[in-house]
């Protein structure tokens, strides 16, 4: 990982670069991993990158700060699902200032179902956030997208999901990813002991964005 300066910082007085007490051991070990999602929940199952949106529109209320832009300010939006073995286990949600994609971030309109991760980890000159994490609750947007996408209907959705994020920076050009996991995800980890077959625990992806939660350079606020 480069150790350098960000500009851009994702943690808020929501946001918090260490997880919530009451979360339990198998959240608090998602929430905080560096690297790859994807490449987490390759080792769970066969991994489909369903695309469920991509649009300019504003971003969240909470996402302007991060991404260093004014209200109101347009961005680039794209919305994902990440499915093991045809379940849901994750709902994404990135976001870019609209001049960055047509910029610095411009290949992630190309994507297509192609994993974020093949931009974010094979380009040296990217620099990562800290992950934060939060509850989510009805009352923010990304828990909509997640109870669309969850095994239960949307009346019997959970309180509140866990999601976490981070600001990839690239060339001074800011790109907010938000992860929220799903309950298949923790039903999946709670089904029995991991073994070294299928055991994420034994195949954490090593790179040089790897354990940002721990080692990344914190923005100055």
């Amino acid at each position: 990982m480069r150790a350098m300066p960000l500009r851009f910082d994702a943690a808020n007085a929501h946001w918090r670069v260490t997880p919530l007490p009451a979360l339990n051991p198998d959240q608090k070990d998602w929430l905080t991993r560096g690297g790859s999602l994807t490449a987490h929940l390759r080792a769970l199952g066969r991994v489909v990158v369903r695309v469920t949106r991509e649009a300019v529109d504003m971003p969240w209320s909470d996402e302007y700060a991060a991404l260093g832009l004014a209200p109101r300010e347009r961005a680039w939006v794209r919305e994902i699902v990440l499915e093991v073995d045809g379940v849901p286990f994750v709902a994404a949600h990135s976001v870019t200032p609209l001049a960055a994609s047509q910029g610095v971030w411009q290949a992630m309109r190309r994507l297509r179902t192609r994993p974020l991760a093949e931009l974010l980890y094979s380009d040296s000159g990217v620099a990562r956030s800290a992950l934060v994490s939060r509850r989510v609750s009805a009352r923010h947007p990304l828990y909509a997208l997640a109870a669309r996408e969850s095994a239960a209907e949307p009346v019997h959705a959970p309180h509140a999901f866990v999601a976490r994020r981070s600001v990839f920076e690239r060339a001074g050009a800011p790109l907010l990813v938000t992860e929220c996991m799903l309950p298949a995800l923790w039903s999946r980890l709670a089904s029995g002991p991991l073994t070294q077959e299928t055991g994420v625990h034994l195949g954490r992806e090593r790179g040089p964005l790897d354990h940002t939660a721990s080692r990344a350079h914190h923005a100055p606020r």
